[in-house]
């Protein structure tokens, strides 16, 4: 009774802490194309010009299979032929659905240089079709619960060699500061199906100047200790 007693109280005082320091609310305006399109809504923890820490409450993506590819690129451009056609109507409903942003990539790196590495791509659902998401033959729905993630953001075009550098960047900084142990010990948990990082692209792909682009590492914050 006093182990459920002691675990009940470092859980709350755990959830009192994330609380405490909540710097904005139901923030996406302040990335691009969010005042126009349909985005995630996330509250941010913590952060400074380096990083953020974010938490999503709920949401709903449709994503591709895992694509096997050497090259992040060109696993983007078949997921994007994909997930084009869905929005466009080919779908169980035949129905067209608005854009929307963020369009993310889970990448399951691969454990050589030459070998394929694992990318799942999704779009964003929005919230007029998040009660009845339109099935589709090659696409599923993602749901998620609440999901925190340390946020990198970086511009420019994707290319492959960006996306191992910026997620190193962005764990180095974390490594100095006192979300370190936090993270680690929560992606060691598990965190987002322990996908090793995250790519989200907010920008038109026609779009050449002041492209915002993330990286996200992805952890459970329930397996954390309290800092």
């Amino acid at each position: 009774m006093a182990a459920t007693s002691g675990f009940l109280t470092a859980i709350s005082s755990m959830l009192l802490v994330v609380s405490a320091f909540i710097i904005s609310s139901g923030a996406t305006n302040s990335l691009p194309n969010c005042n126009t399109l349909d985005c995630p809504k996330y509250d941010v923890i913590d952060g400074n010009s380096d990083f953020e820490i974010r938490r999503y409450n709920s949401t709903f993506w449709t994503s591709t299979s895992k694509i096997e590819d050497i090259s992040f690129v060109h696993a983007n451009l078949l997921a994007f032929d994909q997930l084009f056609d869905y929005i466009q109507g080919k779908n169980d409903y035949g129905v067209k659905i608005e854009m929307t942003a963020p369009v993310i990539s889970e990448v399951y790196p691969s454990s050589g240089p030459v070998c394929a590495s694992s990318f799942v791509v999704s779009f964003y659902l929005p919230e007029e079709n998040q009660k009845d998401p339109p099935p589709a033959e090659d696409v599923h729905l993602q749901t998620w619960g609440v999901t925190y993630v340390a946020v990198r953001q970086f511009g420019g075009f994707v290319e492959d060699y960006d996306i191992g550098v910026q997620a190193a960047k962005l764990d180095a900084t974390i490594q100095n500061t006192r979300w370190a142990s936090v993270v680690g010990k929560g992606r060691a948990g598990g965190g987002k199906d322990a996908a090793s990082y995250i790519v989200a692209q907010y920008n038109s792909p026609f779009q050449f100047e002041n492209r915002v682009n993330e990286i996200w590492l992805s952890f459970d914050m329930e397996t954390s200790a309290v800092f």
